[in-house]
């Protein structure tokens, strides 16, 4: 699940995850560096979907 690769993008994808989910926070999106599960995790108990789904949807965005 740590291959997600967020680094120079980071604050877009948030970007289009809060306009998508209005619900998120910054808090709920904030990234550490080595923690994506974690960032994961936050994100799957705040939406109700699963971790595959939501790593994949991220995919998606920083492409």
């Amino acid at each position: 699940m740590s291959n997600l690769n967020f680094k120079g993008n980071w604050n877009e994808v948030k970007g289009k995850l809060k306009q998508k989910y209005g619900e998120l926070t910054d808090d709920d999106l904030a990234y550490v560096e080595g923690k994506e599960d974690e960032l994961l995790g936050n994100l799957q108990k705040k939406l109700g979907k699963k971790k595959e789904e939501i790593a994949s949807e991220i995919k998606g965005l920083t492409d």
